[in-house]
């Protein structure tokens, strides 16, 4: 192998001194990734709660009441939704992100309605068994996913915001 000669000297720009002219990343960058990473976090959460809600509404149908459409729906809307987010999230569309937001609200509110009408129902007819568990596991996981939401919100406002490119001041 051969050896660096001694008298070459070091190459100019690597003592340090040229510490001012390096790039550095701006802190926007940073704050997304991590924001992006929660995102991706919340949007799993709400993609559990939204099958479980599917699972809950489908199984407590009964003859008397009939199929909870509403719920069904808006819970299979709430996948799509969070199909929709991760996509916005792992492109970095800021446009599809807000329809994220936008349209898991309004699943998020059906779900909160739908669960809160079919406890006062189960609580009218005085339910026992499975369907009264059923409704419950419904209800405390369409309570979750309203906090779930409020915390995506947050998160994706920031994001969104971070992942604009700043203004220009003149």
């Amino acid at each position: 192998m051969q050896q660096r000669k001694p008298t070459a000297g070091r190459p100019t720009g690597t003592d340090g001194s040229d510490f001012s002219y390096r790039m550095v990343v701006d802190s926007r960058y940073t704050k997304v990734t991590k924001e992006k990473s929660r995102l991706r976090l919340l949007i799993l959460v709400q993609a559990v709660i939204y099958i479980i809600g599917l699972s809950c509404a489908s199984l407590t149908t009964t003859k008397e009441d009939g199929r909870n459409t509403l719920g069904i729906a808006s819970s299979a809307f709430g996948l799509v939704c969070s199909l929709i987010g991760e996509l916005g999230c792992r492109r970095s569309r800021v446009n599809l992100l807000r329809l994220y937001l936008a349209a898991s609200t309004v699943v998020m509110v059906l779900l909160v309605f739908c669960a809160v009408r079919s406890r006062l129902t189960m609580e009218a007819r005085n339910s026992s068994g499975t369907a009264a568990k059923l409704e419950l596991v419904g209800f405390i996981c369409a309570q979750l996913g309203a906090v779930v939401q409020i915390l995506a919100i947050i998160v994706t406002g920031s994001l969104a915001s971070n992942m604009s490119p700043p203004t220009k001041t003149a």
